[in-house]
């Protein structure tokens, strides 16, 4: 089964209108990992993912969604 993880957080973003900066301040990451993240060139850890979900006050169910 080749399984592949669509992520919102572009979306969730561009919605708050808010940078990859300001978003990876209030995160604690670098805007290297959002960008790269929103490129869906990383996957996140959990804590990451749970922190971001949070930021947007959603679910990480909602914000990364594993395409079949």
């Amino acid at each position: 089964m080749n399984q592949s993880l669509i992520n919102t957080v572009l979306k969730g973003r561009n919605k708050k209108k808010i940078t990859q900066e300001e978003l990876a301040h209030a995160v604690g990451v670098t805007r290297q990992t959002i960008i790269a993240i929103e490129k869906g060139n990383y996957t996140p850890s959990v804590l990451l993912a749970l922190k971001i979900a949070k930021y947007f006050h959603t679910t990480t169910e909602k914000l990364f969604i594993i395409k079949e």
